[in-house]
């Protein structure tokens, strides 16, 4: 089934109906950028000014949207290290660049990019690697007052490769990182109430005190009426072993509203079971109070599932040059619309036509390698609609 054609019917006016020329408009942040160092001191006490005036400047922005449906996002944001030179080994790599990171982080980024509005909660080091992604938080239009910097943790850092059979490579350093110690007391607790739908990944549920936090601000948004929204992120390399890591993630799964999952996760999660196979989905993973499940297939598409109806909507053929951040920019797709249509997964047609647009999200990041520089825009995403 083709993707419906904006203006024929369409579910997400807010997202088609801006204009492309739009003053304020969200700057994609590229690696050159990233690669640019800034006047901070190296003790972290004291922030440069041209950080404080973005500071002043994001908040401006803020104000300007905070009766906006919002997406509040918890969970990790971090630096990885990638080689410069694709399908090598971590081992075998010569030099590395820095690119900024993190499953949540990146959902929060691509929802601001595609025009909604989002927070984002966590915490990193009180370093110059810290007050980097505050920025780039900040330049993509996410408001970051929820973020946190520690004085004596640093800003989690993560090696990544995408070896030449594809197969992905993680060595991360959290020993402990900043993001593991956010405490309960922490939390913008104001942050939180603001929110219409409250997403977050199972990254923090490894270790105290960050655990307990997620499940304090995980329970204060289920009490404020929020819709909680969960992508599992499953990274086996962070976990103790397979067993905690199949129990951490199914131990608050029967909390979440609407669930994201991708093949290999549905295939860890059942242990083993085919991953295709729609018994399994509803037998293992389908909870009696949960609204909404999703199956991410890759470029192929996704499955939905909900407690009337299930289906599946195909993906767009485009080039593919890296899966990183694909999954995440397919859920921002989807939150963006899902925060202003709050119960669009009652109507299964404005569901199927908010998925194509998810999908359209996902396949533009396949485009582009490394995880937030590649994320969408909306015009992006448009254009590759407009076909359609």
């Amino acid at each position: 089934m083709k993707p419906p054609a904006p203006g024929t019917g369409c579910c997400f006016p807010p997202i088609f109906g801006k204009s492309r020329s739009r003053s304020g408009s969200f700057r994609l942040v590229s690696n050159s950028s990233l690669e640019s160092s800034s006047s901070r001191s190296s003790s972290g006490r004291e922030r440069s000014s041209s950080w404080s005036r973005g500071r002043r400047d994001s908040s401006r922005h803020q104000q300007q949207h905070q009766k906006a449906p919002m997406v509040v996002c918890f969970g990790e944001m971090m630096v990885n290290l990638v080689p410069t030179e694709s399908g090598v080994s971590l081992a075998d790599a010569v030099e590395y660049k820095k690119s900024p990171a993190g499953s949540t982080a990146n959902v929060a980024i691509a929802i601001s990019r595609l025009g909604a509005s989002s927070a984002f909660i966590g915490k990193v080091g009180n370093d110059e690697f810290g007050y980097m992604l505050s920025d780039i938080l900040m330049q993509n239009g996410v408001d970051n007052s929820g973020l946190l910097f520690d004085e004596y943790a640093r800003t989690m850092l993560a090696f990544y490769a995408l070896k030449s059979d594809g197969e992905p490579q993680f060595l991360f350093y959290r020993h402990p990182s900043a993001d593991m110690l956010i405490r309960p007391e922490e939390l913008d607790v104001r942050l939180i109430k603001k929110a219409t739908i409250f997403h977050y990944s199972s990254f923090s549920l490894v270790m105290e005190p960050s655990k307990s936090s997620h499940l304090a601000a995980m329970n204060l948004a289920k009490m404020c009426g929020c819709l909680l929204s969960y992508a599992p992120n499953l990274t086996l390399p962070i976990w103790p072993s397979a067993h905690a890591a199949r129990e951490g993630i199914l131990n608050i799964w029967n909390f979440a509203d609407i669930i994201k999952l991708n093949l290999e996760e549905v295939r860890f999660l059942s242990e083993g079971d085919d991953p295709y196979d729609d018994q399994v989905i509803m037998n293992k993973l389908f909870h009696p109070h949960l609204k909404l499940l999703l199956v991410t297939e890759g470029p192929r598409g996704c499955r939905y599932y909900t407690r009337d109806y299930k289906g599946w909507v195909r993906g767009f053929e485009v080039e593919v040059v890296d899966t990183d951040g694909a999954d995440d920019a397919f859920l921002a797709g989807l939150l963006s619309i899902l925060s202003a249509r709050k119960y669009i997964y009652k109507d299964e047609r404005k569901l199927r036509e908010a998925l194509a647009f998810a999908n359209a999200s996902a396949a533009v990041t396949m485009t582009r390698r490394e995880a937030i520089p590649s994320l969408p825009t909306k015009d992006a995403v448009i254009r590759l609609l407009l076909p359609f």
